[in-house]
């Protein structure tokens, strides 16, 4: 049996840093990656969707352009051509990750699942075939999660599509019926609508993207009904059949029965951990009631020397989250730092166009928590920079506290939100009160410089 001081299980976008850290610091490290190097991340998710959504506002600038006095012409798209670039990034991407562990002295990539045999000890099924036993003193999961499949009669005899397999497709759906109104169904909704779909989005709570503030909803849903996206709330979905090439989908909402003809069904509600098959049993790492592993604010499990890193472990499921998972985890290791995760910064940005960036508490959290604040609103009709560009859709709202004059959050429903977003993110960590924002220099003309109007809005 090998062992190893180190074991990473997972090869994503905590994993694969933190393995190449722990061999550059003498540790005889392994990684673990039953699939491809790189996780969601690169594979599945920001980049091969980020690359594809660039592609979809590049066909609605195109026919935007008129309004800027620029003439076109018919726009066509090339979808296999689309596809090819986005597969081409995550190559990159993805070979990129791949080279700089097999380049790392001291670090073994084995492909393979890996399955607690015991506390400390793991058996891998090889891809290619046997097994293989292998036991460490420090143990790191790193799984992920998948999407969350909903118990709805019929599902399970269709071809439903997930984040995953929707990528793969060769050609742009007829018409789309995406079940999940957030981060993931939102923005696949709009991509493959600004592609030529019908799309209909279901969503089981009164609005899409329910955790934000209302007003915030509701001017998203305004700017993707204003696309003819069709948008459903209070949804229930009974039953879903296959007739010939269509699919029939019969919803409650409210009060309203009707039935949905659709040619595909994307699943876009919720992601739950990959933990079922770890055989965690073996080791005794305690988990919550949705499968999550439990770890405290040093990211430790029950059991000492086993960690749990990025969406594996609940919380915020964001990369860049489980990007600093690794840092405090190897930090605290081996630089013998006292880091936790407690108390960091949470910012977060959904990739719809405009993009919504978000930072701390929403007003609907301030609200609950009896806080003293007060609320700037600045419609982006109004900021110069985006009447020039012709970005005018949606608002831009900052939370703040009356007394201290500290910024609390905000949402920045915008083009290019989440740069903006990023500028109040700094003010945060820098305890940057809103008066002095108000009253900052910045380049003229740009979106940031709306910050000074923004902060007006508050006459204190």
């Amino acid at each position: 049996m090998k062992h190893y001081d180190a074991i990473i299980i997972g090869a994503g976008q905590a994993g694969t840093p933190l393995a190449k850290k722990l061999a550059e610091a003498g540790k005889k490290t392994a990684i673990i990656e039953k699939r491809l190097v790189g996780g969601t991340c690169i594979n599945d998710g920001c980049t091969p969707t980020k690359a594809m959504v660039a592609s979809a506002r590049a066909v609605y600038q195109a026919k935007k352009a008129v309004e800027l006095g620029v003439e076109i012409g018919s726009v066509k798209i090339n979808f296999k051509k689309i596809k090819q670039r986005k597969d081409d990034i995550v190559k990159q991407f993805r070979e990129s990750s791949e080279k700089g562990i097999n380049n790392t002295k001291g670090l073994q990539l084995i492909f393979g699942t890996a399955k607690f045999s015991g506390e400390k000890e793991l058996t891998i099924a090889l891809n290619g075939g046997g097994e293989e036993k292998v036991t460490a003193d420090l143990i790191f999961i790193n799984t992920g999660a998948k999407t969350a499949i909903p118990d709805i009669k019929g599902l399970n005899e269709i071809d439903y599509l997930t984040s995953t397999t929707i990528l793969e497709l060769d050609e742009v759906p007829e018409h789309l019926v995406v079940i999940g109104g957030n981060y993931i169904g939102l923005e696949f909704g709009q991509m493959f609508n600004r592609f030529g779909s019908k799309i209909t989005i279901m969503e089981k709570s009164s609005s899409i993207i329910a955790k934000e503030d209302p007003d915030i909803s509701s001017a998203l849903t305004e700017i993707l009904t204003d696309e003819k996206i069709e948008i459903i709330t209070h949804v229930k979905v009974d039953k879903i059949t296959k007739d010939k090439n269509q699919l029939q989908i019969a919803i409650e909402s409210g009060k309203t029965k009707k039935n949905i003809t659709a040619s595909h069904l994307l699943i876009a509600a919720g992601r739950i951990p990959q933990t079922a098959d770890l055989g965690l049993e073996k080791c005794g790492v305690k988990l919550d009631d949705k499968g999550h592993i439990l770890v405290n604010e040093k990211l430790e499990t029950n059991i000492k020397g086993i960690y749990a890193l990025g969406d594996v472990k609940g919380g915020p499921a964001f990369t860049h989250i489980a990007y600093n998972d690794y840092t405090i985890v190897y930090r605290n290791l081996i630089e013998g730092t006292d880091y936790s995760i407690n108390d960091r910064p949470v910012p977060y940005c959904m990739f719809t166009d405009p993009q919504l960036g978000r930072i701390g508490i929403s007003e609907k959290e301030a609200k609950e928590q009896n806080l003293n604040y007060e609320v700037a609103v600045l419609p982006m009709g109004y900021v110069a920079r985006g009447i020039e560009t012709n970005e005018t859709l949606g608002l831009m709202k900052a939370v703040v506290d009356t007394d201290t004059k500290k910024i609390l959050g905000a949402a920045i429903l915008a083009s290019e939100g989440g740069e903006i977003m990023s500028v109040l993110q700094m003010a945060m960590e820098g305890g940057i009160t809103y008066d002095r924002i108000r009253y900052c220099v910045f380049a003229h003309p740009t979106y940031t410089e709306s910050l000074n109007n923004l902060f007006m809005k508050i006459h204190k």
